[in-house]
């Protein structure tokens, strides 16, 4: 006899598709991703996906917010980790978000909400989690604006990097812009 089926509530549900929208969209990003695959990748009706998420914009300005989010408690368990050893803390913020750029994924969808920032939405979502970022930044290692502005700046070269597997390169333009392991640029 077949176990019972349980019902999700509208909260997990929202999140499975999330789970789903995020692999779909990381490989097609906002214009090229069928509503469709991300209902079928989430085992869900098309119809359902729009009543959870009534536009495709809203399903990536929320995928876009879960995104930050990651970033955000990252950020903050390698500055407390940090703090703990007595270690550098920007350092250590640097080197963790390295470690999130291994997942493709979270990477990807990340170039694809700055490509998809003309629209209002997702300009305004991506505004407010780079906000949060320079907040979490700013309040963990107090460091001043061009510090802040320094590792921010590294952090988008390691975006693009990361992007191009250029660690995966021998050739002299890789060699000059990545960092590899150097997180004390991250200052």
């Amino acid at each position: 006899m077949a176990a019972p089926r349980t019902l999700s509530t509208a909260d997990e549900r929202r999140e499975e598709i999330l789970e789903a929208a995020e692999h779909v969209f990381a490989a097609r990003g906002l214009h090229g991703t069928p509503t469709m695959e991300i209902a079928k990748a989430a085992g869900i009706s098309q119809a359902y996906l729009f009543r959870l998420f009534p536009t495709k914009a809203e399903l990536f300005t929320a995928l876009v917010e879960r995104c930050n989010r990651r970033i955000e408690r990252t950020f903050v368990d390698a500055a407390a980790a940090a703090r703990e050893a007595g270690a550098p803390v920007m350092a250590a913020m640097g080197l963790a978000y390295v470690g999130l750029l291994a997942d493709r994924r979270l990477l990807l969808n990340q170039l694809h909400a700055h490509a998809a920032c003309d629209d209002p939405a997702i300009r305004d979502q991506m505004r407010r989690g780079f906000a949060r970022l320079v907040e979490i930044v700013e309040r963990e290692t107090g460091a001043e604006p061009q510090e802040v502005r320094n590792f921010f700046a590294h952090g988008m070269l390691l975006n693009v990097l990361a992007a191009m597997q250029a660690r995966e390169v021998d050739e002299h333009w890789a060699q000059v812009l990545n960092p590899a392991h150097d997180v004390d640029d991250c200052r």
